[in-house]
């Protein structure tokens, strides 16, 4: 394995991992996040019309 690390710079290749890391963790996130299900921030979608539909007097 020491080998390998001859030929990386280990600073160089552990900051493109984590960077790496980073960014398809943030991609994830936005993906969830533009989900009907997963969206934590919002809520449902169904959930937040039926609710102003209910609240709305009827004519």
């Amino acid at each position: 394995m020491w080998r390998v690390w001859m030929l990386f710079d280990p600073r160089r290749t552990l900051i493109a991992l984590f960077t790496f890391l980073f960014a398809l963790a943030l991609l994830i996130h936005f993906i969830l996040l533009s989900t009907d299900r997963f969206n934590w921030l919002e809520g449902p979608r169904g959930a937040r019309g039926a609710a102003a539909a209910a609240a709305a007097p009827a004519r």
